[in-house]
């Protein structure tokens, strides 16, 4: 189980001697004894204004840290009490309580910043306690050294140890607890009732315009709100008759104001319910070590003569302001640039078009966040850096067409090279073949995408690198042609040889085929003709034949027509007969 710090009384964790900041070794020693989680509550506010007393009722106690009845200030330097959190367990909670500002025996606002400044770093909720209301001058105070904290925690993240991501300050801001002591005002606006919360938020709204006079007023609001996201409000009565004040912590709870105890209530509770855990960037919850580091970085920071000092606010503030004006100005054109531009980009106007438009948006961010830049200093040494990201994106662009043009070209001509190698292109004709291969493999590469500006730079270079294998490959083709065409020659020549052989041959078959197609003729013609003539001589015999039938039939015709005249010659002979004898027989 992780070691408990129980200190009966709180200790000086900074000591202020004569304006120089000394860290208190006792103290840390106390912070190196524990591994807990630390909740870390510090509270900063003009002295003899009852910081000390809010801490005691933190610690439970009404003794503790030193409260003071004169006009002298009591507290000096940043004390420190730690105990076990009474809320949240293996947890130990920490009150810081400070040097009241404006010390009139000081008089070293130098001191005073550096003591705020501490408190901001050092805590995870910051008690801002002023007097009587919100005004101008608190909001400018917060404001101012919430910058320098700022400014202080970015030189000074360098040194911490076991840290990562230290410079964004954003998530190391503590959250913001405004008291406001012996509150006389009504919490009322427009006839209505509003909590402390909304008299907070209310001071810190913004006024609409782009008047000069408007952006300075609205300047610490901003940066208020920026960098306390999380806010609380308390207010609180005067705690007694001020003659009472001396014998504030031997008082009674019923010899106080009720309404004062009940604020104070309140408030302790909200402490122990809501404040965080101390925590740095990247999710490291600070330990003992932890803040001993941190303590021991921001002071040595403090007397390196990193913070600026109270003397010319204005011109120290618009060095902070306008610094991380231009920081915010890079950091978006960075992001777009990265959003926007895929390199390589085909041509140099693309990337010039893109980073016109981010440059426009990064020096539009500062106008916005800058603060009496005189001379435009600031916006000057903005452009600046943007020229040189701008070259530095250039020489990016051809480099990544450089690399992006070689990797296409080891990837289409890869596959030749091996041909190449393998001597697919050592023979007649192979030197056309390769320089065809070439033509279509530079038609492929012209075809691919995104190429950039260094594409047909890349490409000639290469092409020129692989020139002393074209000779090559055109030399082999030469002498292997010529070698070739001797052998051409000489088996065109044999095979003209072959080639006649075959036509006398195909000839003297032609020849013999048509002697023998003449001789088939013949016997042909001769066997026609014995065939005609026997036709003929059965023709002859035919007709004889015919001439002897028809010679026959007339003969046959005329003995019939003969015997036909004889028959009735001898009937007419007969009727005669007849005849004369009837006409005897009738004589």
């Amino acid at each position: 189980m992780a070691s408990e710090i129980r200190m009966p009384a709180p200790v000086c964790l900074i000591e202020n001697t004569e304006g120089q900041l000394v860290v208190n070794q006792e103290a840390l020693e106390i912070l190196s004894a524990t591994k807990n989680p630390l909740v870390v509550v510090a509270i900063v506010g003009l002295y003899r204004t009852g910081k000390s007393y809010l801490m005691n009722k933190l610690a439970g106690k009404n003794k503790g840290f030193s409260i003071g009845s004169t006009v002298q200030s009591h507290t000096k330097g940043i004390w420190m009490w730690c105990m076990p959190h009474p809320k949240k367990p293996d947890h130990t909670l920490v009150l810081l309580d400070t040097e009241g500002l404006g010390d009139v025996e000081k008089g070293d606002k130098k001191n005073d910043t550096q003591i705020f400044a501490l408190a901001i770093l050092l805590s995870s909720t910051f008690v801002y306690n002023t007097m009587n209301k919100i005004d101008q001058r608190a909001m400018d105070l917060l404001h101012y050294v919430t910058e320098l904290s700022n400014l202080l925690w970015t030189v000074s993240s360098p040194d911490l140890d076991g840290v990562e991501d230290t410079t964004n300050f954003a998530n190391f801001y503590p959250d913001l607890v405004w008291t406001l002591r012996d509150f006389y005002l009504d919490l009322e606006i427009d006839g209505q009732l509003i909590t402390a919360d909304e008299y907070l938020e209310k001071s810190l709204k913004l006024k609409e315009g782009t008047d000069k006079s408007l952006q300075n007023f609205n300047l610490p609001r901003l940066c208020i709100k920026e960098f306390f996201p999380i806010r609380k409000c308390f207010i609180f009565d005067s705690p007694a008759h001020w003659k009472k004040f001396a014998q504030l912590e031997t008082l009674r709870n019923d010899e106080l104001d009720p309404d004062f105890v009940q604020q104070v209530a309140a408030f302790c509770s909200y402490i122990f319910n809501r404040s965080k855990t101390k925590t740095l960037s990247g999710g490291i919850k600070v330990n003992g070590p932890h803040l001993k580091s941190l303590v021991q970085t921001c002071v040595n920071a403090i007397s390196r003569g990193d913070l600026p000092c109270m003397e010319n606010s204005v011109v120290a503030l618009a060095q902070i302001k306008n610094s991380a004006a231009v920081k915010k100005a890079i950091v978006h054109y960075d992001q777009q640039m990265d959003q926007k531009v895929q390199l390589p980009t085909e041509t140099l106007s693309e990337l010039l078009d893109l980073h016109g438009a981010c440059e426009r948006e990064a020096i539009e961010i500062f106008m916005k966040n800058s603060f009496k830049d005189v001379n435009q200093k600031f916006q000057k040494q903005l452009e600046t850096l943007l020229e040189a990201r701008k070259d530095d994106f250039c020489n990016q662009n051809m480099e990544a067409s450089s690399n992006r043009c070689s990797a296409l070209l080891q990837a289409i001509f890869g596959p030749l090279e091996n041909e190449v190698t393998q001597g697919i292109y050592s023979k007649p004709g192979g030197h056309f073949l390769f320089i065809q291969k070439t033509e279509e493999l530079k038609a492929r590469y012209y075809q691919q995408p995104r190429k950039g500006m260094q594409a047909e730079k890349a490409l000639q270079k290469y092409l020129q690198s692989k020139q002393s294998t074209s000779d090559t490959i055109l030399q082999t083709d030469l002498a292997l042609t010529v070698r070739q065409k001797v052998i051409e020659e000489a088996r065109v020549k044999a095979e003209a040889a072959r080639i006649e052989a075959q036509r006398l041959e195909a000839i003297q078959r032609y020849n013999q085929q048509v002697m023998e197609q003449r001789q088939r003729l013949h016997l042909e013609q001769v066997r026609q003709m014995e065939m005609f003539q026997e036709y003929q001589l059965r023709q002859q015999q035919r007709v004889l034949q015919l001439r002897f039938q028809e010679q026959t039939v007339n003969l046959n015709r005329e003995i019939e027509d003969e015997r036909r005249r004889l028959h009735n010659e001898i009937q007419d002979l007969q009727r005669n007969i007849v005849s004369q004898d009837d006409t005897c027989i009738l004589l």
